[in-house]
């Protein structure tokens, strides 16, 4: 049966389009924001098993704006099994880790990172920095671990990328390769859940239909600007990602 409550639509079809022009033009960064936004108008648990599969309809029309040319094939090679491996730590420590104190950490720490990019006037310049494997390692694992515990594996992995210093187009290509690769994982599990909750898989098809549109949009915001104000909105925006993680992290010790 279909939503029949208007905010539905207007808080739902405002937030997974945000989400896809996030997409289109970082390769992610605003997916944080699904969860917390749609819990306004859902359950918190419905609300993140509607938007595992539209993070995941999104990459498919990601893929179409940045294809294999773009993607990082030397970051990929340590980035995506380390990821596989934190999703799979994430899944057997999940009864014994506290996801508050996960998200707080891996906030404070992005947050940092930020910040320091900030106060130094932005004068790090983006030149590309070699593949540090130990810091892919470092970053796919948090990923991977962050984002199975506590739905947050964005700030590491885009801070992981902004430090390499990479053009705008290939972070952003390598940023859409490995979060396809995570959100589809997270399928499994998530469609265990959406079978036993079926309204959650009506609502998340009433809402795909802006996720193209999205994606396009975020596009063609991504080839019309220049890469240090595009690098300076991916900061900008994992630094709001991060404050965001931490505060929610905090708060929920109260």
């Amino acid at each position: 049966m279909l939503p029949t409550d208007p905010t539905f639509y207007l808080v739902g079809l405002t937030t997974i389009f945000i989400v896809s022009v996030g997409k289109g033009a970082f390769g992610g960064g605003l997916a944080i924001l699904g969860v917390p936004l749609l819990s306004l108008v859902l359950p918190p648990l419905d609300a993140a098993i509607v938007v595992a599969p539209l993070v995941a309809f999104m990459d498919f029309f990601a893929f179409g704006s940045f294809g294999r040319s773009s993607w990082s094939k030397p970051d990929l090679v340590w980035l995506a099994p380390a990821l596989l491996f934190g999703i799979a730590l994430g899944y057997i420590f999940f009864v014994y880790v506290d996801p508050r104190v996960v998200a707080a950490g891996i906030g404070a720490i992005t947050v940092i990172f930020a910040l320091d990019w900030f106060l130094r006037g932005r004068k790090s310049e983006h030149k590309e920095r070699p593949v540090s494997p130990v810091l892919a390692l470092v970053a796919g694992t948090a990923t991977g671990f962050t984002t199975f515990v506590a739905h947050a594996g964005g700030p590491p992995m885009s801070a992981y990328l902004l430090y390499r210093g990479l053009n705008k187009t290939i972070y952003a290509g390598t940023a859409v390769a490995l979060f396809a690769l995570g959100n589809v994982v997270k399928l499994v599990p998530y469609s265990a859940l959406a079978l036993a909750k079926p309204e959650t898989l009506v609502q998340a098809l009433v809402l795909a239909p802006v996720v193209p549109f999205g994606v396009w949009l975020g596009k063609y915001i991504h080839d019309r600007l220049d890469q240090a104000r595009l690098f300076f909105w991916c900061y900008a925006i994992l630094l709001l990602a991060a404050v965001k993680l931490l505060y929610d992290a905090l708060r929920s010790f109260i």
